[in-house]
């Protein structure tokens, strides 16, 4: 009982961050793609809103998912992988130290839903 109400209040908070930083970006995309590392920025293949509109889109979508309890593995992996991925083309900063204990809830996310089955 209790591990199950310790990972549902992970999931809800973890969700509700998503779905914050979502709407923030989708607010302001410019603001939020200048914090890329300027290697990063050059890489991409289209105009940095409409990447971010992406990220806005993909953070919604964890968010939204690990909320409802939905394909809690699937989305607990991608925003695992999303936030790693941050971590590289971010940096480590004062703000994105942060996403190290995002990334480990998420992970843990992954592992707790993973089916009993395949555990062993």
């Amino acid at each position: 009982m209790k591990t199950t109400v310790s990972i549902a209040i992970m999931r809800v908070g973890i969700a509700i961050t998503f779905l914050w930083i979502s709407v923030l970006i989708f607010k302001q995309p410019e603001s939020w793609g200048g914090m890329l590392q300027p290697w990063a920025a050059s890489l991409l293949p289209i105009p940095l809103r409409d990447v971010m509109m992406g990220v806005a889109g993909l953070d919604f979508a964890v968010g939204f998912f690990l909320l409802v309890n939905k394909f809690t593995i699937i989305f607990a992996a991608l925003g695992f992988v999303h936030v790693a991925t941050l971590l590289i083309i971010v940096g480590i900063n004062a703000i994105t130290v942060r996403d190290i204990a995002i990334g480990a809830g998420l992970l843990a996310l992954v592992f707790a839903s993973w089916p009993e089955s395949k555990r062993q």
